[in-house]
């Protein structure tokens, strides 16, 4: 257990921890001179089969944000409140804290509790407990102790080991994330981070990288709770010795945070509850500006109110906050907001989204997201998710941002049996229902094309998309339609969908004359096949008729018009894209290179190419050119095989 020691300056918060355990949290030459905590002080309690962590925070008004960085990683609250002095500003500022951060187990240290008298101390008690009223410490227990005379602190440290023997909240089945609060070097050891382990396990030998800089880092030793160990869990202090090309103790410092390489995705925009104070003189607008404060990291923020209208003192709303710097976060992590000039905590609130669009913030499809996204079961958010509009999301970009394991995330699919999409490194996923509704409005659209175009080979991919309602991201799309083609319930053709065994048909007429046609395109001079007018005078058939007719094969994608009146079979087309592919494994590669490998001439293979950069196959760089290998099915052949593969 992690207990944070919070209170106003010289209320005896650093006497008490030595009390306690035995060990002055200040560490620092000028805080043993000053006798006031200027960083960060720490200790350790054994008791019983458990240790307790403490972190000794400033009290110091100057000092709040190094309080906040240590109060991210707390499980337990110990504010102290000076007998002679009582309730003074930083308590009540320590406490708004406590309560934005969600530290709801905790008590209070009633110190210097020789100095007065009886009456007094039942004064304060009331009073103590007026101003817990109504936040996360409600009701907490008021234990009167001197770290002088030593009055209570058994009591106290009785109290402390109770609450240590209760279950840690925090998710020691989640991915690896600890937050930085201490970077420094070690003589014969290298680079060492402390820190609190938010959630997950890790041991050395463990490959971590240090967020936001993308530090890739292994774990050479550790220490838990001041002991040294082989692994440590969430709930724990723990110290990690890093190696890595890049570790340095320049290149790590506090508010980083070191985590499970899958998590590493830094960012500078997030969607979140704001609960504003109510002691808060004005109403917050949009582009307010504050210090955000997460884990052990602050950056300028600025803020823009997601509902209409100023949020009032008292108020809570969902925002927007749009970062000066990147932060490694987490969906369902708290922060707090202070004023610009760092004087003053005036909210916070729970991080929702972390990859939102600043464009269309209030729309009613990106509200009904948010609302999901604030339920803190990650099932209970998927699924809410899912039932909202576009019905299909990421269940790997929401397991990273959420911090699940591999295996809570496969829990998320099986127990709902969802439907999975994967799509290079997304899996994306959608509810049985949604799916079956959705796969069937798509046969039917493709069902209907065939219909009312009987000579065309199939509707294109993107444009099929664009006619489904609801309307789902490309990725996700792309996805769905391999996955139906793979079950054999639709056809692919290049960039086209079709039901299976469904065959574009010319005319009678028509398709002997293709026949003709096909004959003289084809063969050892497919590359640069006769044009329209050498077509008719090659069958006797009209200009006009031969244009036709291979604008008709042009629909069923059987060849491509490369040029005015020039036209390509598809699958001498296909080859013609390969050859590209080839010759751009070696780099940019120019006309005269492909030229001489299709043995066509410089103007024909100049017409390939413009017709292959109007189609985003290939892209110009003055004489150069490079391959998009993202559009090498764009023209596939048509006699492409189903690929069959699993249901759900």
């Amino acid at each position: 257990m992690i207990v944070g020691v919070a209170g106003h300056i010289d209320h005896g918060k650093t006497a008490l921890v030595r009390a306690l355990t035995g060990v002055a949290g200040d560490r620092l030459k000028e805080e043993k001179a000053r006798g006031v905590t200027i960083d960060l002080g720490f200790a350790y309690l054994p008791v019983g089969d458990h240790i307790i962590g403490f972190i000794d925070a400033p009290g110091h008004e100057k000092l709040v944000h190094t309080m906040l960085a240590g109060a991210s990683g707390v499980d337990f609250a110990l504010l102290t409140v000076a007998a002679d002095d009582g309730i003074m500003p930083q308590t009540r500022e320590h406490l708004a804290v406590l309560d934005l951060l969600g530290v709801s187990h905790g008590l209070v240290a009633l110190t210097k509790c020789d100095l007065v008298d009886a009456a007094r101390l039942e004064a304060l008690k009331g009073e103590i407990a007026a101003a817990l009223a109504g936040g996360s410490l409600s009701g907490a227990q008021i234990l009167p102790v001197s770290s002088l005379t030593g009055e209570g602190i058994d009591a106290l440290r009785d109290a402390l080991a109770e609450a240590a023997a209760q279950p840690s909240p925090r998710a020691a089945t989640g991915a690896f994330r600890l937050a930085v609060d201490r970077s420094f070097t070690l003589a014969g050891v290298g680079v060492v981070v402390t820190g609190t382990i938010l959630s997950g396990r890790v041991g050395v030998g463990d490959r971590v990288v240090v967020s936001p800089a993308g530090i890739e880092a292994r774990v050479r030793s550790l220490h838990a709770q001041n002991r040294p160990a082989q692994s440590a869990a969430a709930g724990e202090r723990c110290a990690l010795n890093l190696a890595g090309p890049d570790v340095a103790k320049e290149a790590i410092s506090r508010g980083d945070v070191a985590l499970d390489p899958a998590l590493h995705a830094p960012t500078s925009r997030v969607d979140a509850t704001l609960r504003l104070l109510p002691g808060e003189e004005k109403p917050i607008g949009a582009w307010h500006a504050a210090r955000l404060h997460h884990g052990a990291a602050e950056t300028g923020v600025h803020i823009a109110p997601l509902e209409e209208g100023p949020i009032r003192p008292g108020e809570s709303a969902c925002v927007q906050l749009v970062l000066d710097a990147p932060i490694a976060a987490a969906a369902g992590d708290r922060y707090v907001l202070r004023d610009a000039s760092a004087r003053r905590t005036i909210g916070g609130g729970v991080f929702l989204d972390l990859r939102p669009a600043s464009r269309k913030r209030r729309s009613p499809q990106r509200a009904a997201q948010r609302a999901a996204l604030a339920l803190a079961d990650p099932a209970a958010a998927f699924a809410a998710l899912l039932a909202a509009p576009p019905f299909a999301h990421d269940l790997a970009a929401f397991a990273r941002d959420r911090a699940l394991s591999e295996a809570e995330a496969e829990r998320i699919v099986a127990d709902a049996g969802l439907v999975t999409l994967p799509d290079r490194d997304a899996r994306f996923c959608a509810a049985p229902a949604f799916w079956r509704e959705f796969s069937g409005a798509l046969k039917a659209r493709l069902a209907q094309f065939h219909a009312e175009n009987p000579d065309m080979q199939g509707l294109g991919a993107e444009r099929l998309r664009l006619t489904l309602e609801p309307r789902l991201p490309a990725a996700a799309f792309r996805a769905a339609l391999r996955r139906l083609a793979g079950a054999g319930e639709i056809a692919l053709a290049g960039a086209f969908a079709q039901l299976p065994g469904h065959q574009p048909r010319l005319a009678p007429r028509d398709e002997a004359a293709w026949s003709r046609f096909a004959a003289l395109l084809g063969g050892a001079e497919r590359f640069r096949p006769p044009r329209v007018r050498d077509l008719g005078a090659a069958t006797g058939a009209a200009e006009e008729d031969v244009r036709r007719v291979l604008k008709l094969a042009a629909r069923m994608g059987l060849v491509d018009e490369i040029a005015h009146d020039h036209f390509f079979l598809r699958q001498t087309t296909h080859e013609m894209a390969r050859v590209v592919a080839d010759l751009d494994a070696g780099g940019l590669f120019t006309a005269a290179q492909l030229r001489d490998r299709l043995d066509n001439g410089r103007k024909v293979a100049i017409q390939i190419l413009e017709f292959f950069d109007r189609h985003g196959l290939t892209v110009r760089r003055g004489d150069l050119r490079r391959l998009d290998r993202r559009r090498l099915d764009l023209f596939a052949p048509l006699e492409r095989p189903v690929e069959k593969g699993q249901d759900s």
